[in-house]
């Protein structure tokens, strides 16, 4: 089904599995689709920044995203597509919304400064891959450097009605949730489905701001399903409490340089991907740094049974 402004719910960013010698662990993808599916996510975001996307050949990219489609079931898939040239970013836009993709997802490149040429960079995109796309656009000025305000990101929704979704990971950027739904009041914005990322540092209150949901990569996508539904259902205490209990981890995630290392480590002790190897270049976590992890997963464990990894120390 095609990727709307309803949309809501928990999308996972998932990485990209590799085996230890840098081939694409294809196993593991089904392996982790089955695990988001179990834990109650609505979608899967897959060749995003987390999953290491830039190290894929074409061919490879269209490959990754084709076997999460094929595994997900009723989920859906978004697909990151963000190229330095128009050309390849049509090629694997079109290549996964032909073998079954929701929709894909932009990202604006780094040399982007003014309102006008972030608005104009965004309509000549969407001239790019075909206005039928659904597409989310992704805002994250701490890595990607440029600032979007408000009145900007309105624009780009208003210019390109194929635009359904804002992937928000502004920080801070609980105000500027407030000002596009307030921009809805007003009748300015047309519906649009935002969904929060950076890890999920902020999820408590962006969804008392008005977010739908989460789009992001914690090790712990169940967490984020529970803190989404309860936040949904008016458990206010309750989806605070869980989002405590996850904080510290969450915050240690957060660290620019390993923080995929960090996620992988978990995400392997969870038994959701077979190896935490990333394609070189990679950066690799310390035995200090995985004894940090253990420890944070061992405290996390006295609030939440889920985080009780000893059985699993020698997943392989």
């Amino acid at each position: 089904m095609p990727l709307s402004h309803d949309a809501s719910g928990t999308f996972a960013i998932a990485p990209t599995p590799f085996h230890e010698d840098g081939r694409i662990d294809e196993a593991s993808i089904e392996r982790l689709t089955n695990f988001y599916r179990d834990a109650g996510c609505n979608g899967i975001t897959v060749l995003g920044i987390m999953g290491e996307a830039p190290k894929l050949d074409g061919q490879e990219a269209v490959d990754v995203a084709s076997r999460f489609i094929r595994c997900a079931d009723k989920m859906q898939i978004i697909v990151g597509v963000s190229a330095p040239g128009f050309a390849a970013m049509r090629s694997l836009a079109r290549g996964v919304m032909e073998a079954g993709a929701a929709g894909v997802m932009i990202a604006p490149p780094p040399h982007l400064r003014t309102d006008d040429q972030i608005a104009t960079y965004f309509k000549q995109a969407v001239e790019a891959i075909g206005a039928d796309i659904p597409w989310v656009l992704q805002d994250y000025p701490l890595t990607l450097t440029v600032v979007m305000t408000p009145q900007v990101i309105r624009r780009i929704v208003m210019d390109n009605p194929s635009c359904v979704m804002l992937k928000h990971e502004d920080w801070p950027g609980l105000e500027k949730i407030s000002a596009l739904r307030a921009f809805q009041k007003d009748g300015s914005l047309r519906p649009l489905s935002i969904l929060t990322g950076n890890g999920g540092l902020f999820l408590d209150f962006e969804m008392e701001r008005g977010a739908d949901g989460a789009m992001t990569g914690y090790a712990f996508p169940d967490m984020l399903v529970d803190v989404v539904r309860m936040s949904q259902a008016g458990q206010r205490d309750a989806a605070h409490d869980l989002f405590d209990a996850h904080l510290p981890l969450i915050r240690y995630e957060q660290q620019q340089g390993v923080g995929l290392a960090v996620r992988k480590y978990v995400m392997k002790r969870r038994g959701m991907i077979a190896s935490d190897a990333q394609r070189k270049p990679a950066s690799a976590l310390t035995a200090a740094a995985r004894a940090e992890v253990d420890y944070l997963l061992s405290r996390l464990a006295r609030k939440d049974k889920r985080a009780d990894l000893a059985a699993r120390l020698n997943v392989a």
